[in-house]
């Protein structure tokens, strides 16, 4: 979905000009609706450019409190152990296990023109998604 701003007047000279700004947006409308069952529990899953990659598989949680890294996407990124933190706290997955962290790390994410750091927490554990990032 992208947004276009219609600027129909010059304010210094008062002629009409047309200008449009595209900017893209992650947005969704009433049309996306369509052939859906509302309210809807799917999970977000896109695609998020990190560390200079185009990484799929990761998942928008709204209700996660960190930004997980899993052991594909860290060895993907040719990341090294030597490379973490310290991350003591232990971590309670989606089926109520306790997971230890193997460390933390700083990476770049992409979610629009703007480049953001984020600290990621690499576990050693299975998932269908390459990283869950939260959404606050």
């Amino acid at each position: 979905m992208f947004v276009a701003r219609l600027l129909a007047e010059d304010a210094n000279s008062g002629t009409k000009k047309a200008k449009i700004d595209i900017r893209p947006m992650l947005g969704f409308s009433d049309e996306d609706k369509i052939e859906t069952i509302q309210p809807h529990d799917d999970a977000l899953v896109v695609t998020l450019r990190i560390g200079g990659y185009d990484v799929k598989r990761v998942l928008v949680d709204q209700g996660s409190g960190a930004e997980i890294m899993y052991p594909d996407l860290f060895k993907g990124l040719n990341l090294r152990f030597k490379d973490l933190t310290a991350y003591n706290s232990p971590l309670v997955s989606f089926d109520g296990k306790t997971v230890i962290p193997k460390g933390q790390f700083k990476l770049p994410i992409q979610t629009s023109p703007k480049v953001i750091e984020v600290d990621f927490i690499m576990v050693d554990a299975y998932s269908l998604y390459k990283a869950i990032v939260a959404k606050p």
